[in-house]
């Protein structure tokens, strides 16, 4: 049998010279492959850079603030002041024409500062009361004044006020001055500043409520406190 004629592919390519002796030219051996990024990749990387960022930042921003607070603490070793009231004069306690009742007192708060590096000043803007059976019988203010540190300063307070006098107080307060014991409530408050090294920091609201017995109210005498209870508080 004689062998098939050789296939012929149906096209070819010529040269200038009708040869099919041709090389691919240079720019079509290894052809570069270029990959094409996903923006929505991209943009997620950079988001989770910007959250690891961020809370690197704000956990080292809690470690330094609080070493600082533990270091200031176990420096300054900060103490609450402590308040007690050493005299309670009565200049007035009339009932007027019109059945109000005058109240005149003269409060003396001794004030210890215990603290050896913390100072404190005392603004204006403060409060005094003096409560009985819910009803004010008086106000005042505490002096502006700085107490430093390690310090026992004597505050004297003048209270006056006029209050209604009704059937239900006039009985309630005969009946205590029967007793010898009669209760009353001072409330104060007062914008309070730390002084650490002359540096006043913010101010902030102290409140304190003491609950007073006294054996009597009578005008132009000293009533003797028989008991005291403090109760202390801050705003910020």
């Amino acid at each position: 049998m004689e062998n098939p004629p050789p296939y012929q592919p149906k096209y070819v390519m010529l040269n200038s010279n009708n040869s099919t002796n041709l090389r691919a030219p240079p720019q079509r051996r290894n052809v570069p492959r270029y990959h094409s990024s996903d923006p929505g990749k991209s943009k997620g990387s950079c988001c989770l850079k910007c959250l690891c960022c961020c809370f690197i930042f704000w956990f080292l921003l809690i470690i330094l603030l609080g070493g600082a607070v533990y270091y200031l603490y176990i420096v300054l070793q900060p103490e609450i002041p402590r308040y007690n009231v050493k005299g309670f004069e009565v200049n007035a306690f009339n009932i007027q024409h019109d059945f109000s009742l005058h109240t005149e007192l003269a409060v003396t708060v001794k004030s210890e500062n215990p603290n050896q590096h913390i100072g404190f000043l005392y603004g204006e803007d403060s409060s005094v009361l003096v409560t009985y059976n819910d009803s004010i019988l008086c106000a005042g203010k505490l002096p502006t004044f700085l107490q430093p540190h390690a310090n026992t300063t004597i505050i004297q307070i003048l209270l006056k006020g006029n209050s209604e006098f009704g059937s239900s107080l006039q009985e309630a307060l005969m009946q205590n001055r029967e007793a010898g014991k009669i209760p009353l409530l001072v409330e104060v408050k007062a914008p309070v500043a730390l002084v650490i090294q002359q540096f006043p920091t913010r101010l902030v609201t102290v409140l304190v409520n003491c609950s007073l017995v006294v054996d009597s109210l009578s005008a132009k005498k000293e009533a003797k406190i028989l008991s005291s209870t403090y109760h202390y508080g801050v705003e910020l």
